[in-house]
């Protein structure tokens, strides 16, 4: 009972499927009520869900004591490396961007671009909150966009709205793609396949997102005054999404499509002007209201920055292209992994080691073992990459190393309870996974049969709203996806990566950040109000995906997908 190889019975329950559904959903349901509806603290929901979980493993799945709890370890350990990892160094870059100062050279240098607040929209909350998550993820970009878009004039409600709305096709690939890097973890897929279906995605849906912000800033005038630029950007922000990750590189291809999409915008405004400029001329007094007078006076007041000041503001960015460049694409660099326990690598992958999780002995119902290895690649891991680009940034950000030790500490505080919530989400997935629970609700789903196309982004949208993360929704229904997939004669990388498509969607209705956008604009309590605002555009968006992943699963646009 406490310790003993462990064989999955996905039908525990009476030999029913149904009836044994019914129980292993239980977790999940759990997870959702105590967040969505009573608003418990997200990690003492997760906290609440594994406890459910493991009972559910040794009482209905016959899984072994030690063995469920060792699954959550091994569940726990991933979610800090290298997931967490990745997130540390992002949002450390981020805070020395902050503490220098460089950041709000960066946020004027996007400013000036135009002083139409349609433009602005399209350029602050799409384009530069992509940069954000890119970098940081885990609602920074929301938090950040909204009040930047205070500062230049926008009513709150809009300001937050905007922020929410355009917070949906970079979130795939944000944390340096920190969603893909779990998805391809907990389901074993190859990485690289996972990346480039989500890039034959959400860079279509990337194509409407500043269209649906030009409408929200002003309606039907401005959608069909300013359609060229917000189509433009949409376009290019796709093009180079794409691109990024079906042949440069998954993690940088936020950087890359914000900084070209951004730089798209800034030429076609220096030869293309609207018909008539649009700004809400009570919108800086209300903004002043709100922030005792202080947004007023900074968005009224000029600040010209040197060029070498704005060059150093994007520096970290640039460092970080050019790291991971040469990290994943110069083969003396980059070296070979091992592919086995025991094997060496080389190049930076020298230092990596796979190692058998100690203690677990997993079986399918087959009889056939369950891999249960562990890849602990030091040098080459994002987060260390990102580590790595930091430091290099320090000389050019004016930052000592005690200031940025400083900077590190004050970090690791600001995350901690987001470092405790997604080790014990994926602690959550990893025992859902390992007793077979997981796989019995995807044998459940799979009765759907080729429908399911069309249902399985709905569950990562569903994730989502309820955890607030494409990286917790992965973790959650990653596995769910790919058995439902394979009994459904479906492509399991195609229902893979829709989970993560459909879950993009589910953020700008997700309790957490519409708290974070509300707390932002100082409308606490307002949430309501909020929700109200951006949920035709979640169900549109959603519907829309819907039916991209169930043509790309039809020779229709079956050649959008990866084989």
């Amino acid at each position: 009972m406490f310790l003993a190889d462990h064989q999955q019975d996905y039908s525990p329950v009476a030999d029913s499927l149904g009836l044994s559904s019914i129980f292993a959903i239980l977790p999940l349901l759990v997870l959702f009520v105590l967040m969505g509806v009573l608003r418990v603290r997200a990690w003492l929901a997760s906290l609440v869900s594994v406890v459910v979980a493991v009972v559910l493993a040794v009482w209905v799945y016959s899984m072994p004591v030690l063995d469920a709890l060792n699954s959550g370890l091994w569940g726990a350990a991933f979610g800090f490396f290298p997931i967490m990892w990745i997130v540390i160094n992002a949002i450390w870059i981020y805070n020395l961007t902050v503490q220098t100062g460089h950041f709000d050279v960066l946020r004027r240098s996007f400013a000036s671009i135009s002083d139409d607040q349609r433009v602005q929209a399209i350029i602050i909350a799409f384009c530069f909150g992509a940069l954000m998550e890119a970098l940081a993820g885990f609602g920074t970009p929301v938090a950040i966009s909204s009040v930047m878009l205070i500062a230049l004039g926008f009513r709150p409600i809009k300001a937050a709205a905007l922020a929410l709305v355009a917070n949906t096709a970079p979130v795939a690939f944000g944390a340096l793609a920190t969603p893909i890097v779990t998805l391809a973890g907990v389901t074993g897929l190859p990485l690289d396949d996972l990346g480039s279906m989500v890039g034959r995605q959400t860079p279509v849906l990337s194509v409407f997102v500043p269209l649906a912000l030009v409408f929200i800033v002003d309606g039907r005038r401005g959608l069909r005054q300013m359609w060229p630029p917000a189509l433009l950007c949409g376009v290019v922000f796709g093009v180079f999404q794409f691109l990024a990750s079906n042949y440069w590189s998954i993690p940088l291809a936020d950087i890359v499509a914000a900084l070209a999409s951004a730089l798209a915008v800034l030429l076609f405004s220096r030869v293309w002007h609207p018909a008539e400029s649009y700004t809400e001329t009570s919108g800086a007094e209300h903004a002043a209201e709100q922030t005792g007078g202080t947004t007023k006076v900074e968005a009224r007041t000029e600040v010209r920055d040197t060029p070498m000041e704005v060059f150093r503001a994007y520096a970290p960015y640039l460092v970080i292209i050019v790291v991971f460049v040469l990290a994943t694409r110069v083969p003396a660099i980059t070296g070979k992994p091992p592919t086995k326990p025991g094997q060496s690598g080389t190049g930076l992958e020298s230092v990596t080691q796979i190692v058998n999780w100690p203690g677990l002995h997993i079986f399918n119902d087959a009889g056939e073992k369950v891999a249960t290895t562990f890849k602990l690649n030091y040098l080459s891991a994002a987060g260390t990459l990102l580590l790595f680009a930091g430091l290099l940034t320090l000389p050019l950000l004016r930052m000592g190393l005690g200031g940025a030790a400083r900077a590190y500490g004050r970090t690791l505080d600001q995350l901690k309870f987001a470092i405790l919530t997604v080790m014990l989400v994926l602690a959550l997935g990893f025992i859902m996974n390992q007793s077979g629970e997981t796989t019995t609700l995807g044998l459940w789903v799979a009765g759907a049969g080729g429908a399911f196309a069309f249902l399985s982004p709905i569950l990562g949208w569903l994730g989502v709203a309820v955890t607030g993360s494409d990286t917790s929704s992965n973790s959650l229904f990653g596995v769910l996806q790919v058995t439902a997939a394979q009994h459904a004669d479906l492509s399991a990388t195609l229902m893979a990566a829709a989970n993560s498509s459909g879950g993009v969607l589910g953020k700008m209705i997700s309790p957490q950040n519409l708290a974070i956008a509300a707390s932002a604009v100082g409308m606490e309590g307002k949430e309501g109000d909020l929700f109200r605002r951006v949920l035709g555009w979640s169900l549109v968006f959603l519907l829309f995906m819907c039916v991209l992943v169930f043509l790309q699963s039809t020779p229709v646009l079956g050649w959008m997908a990866i084989d």
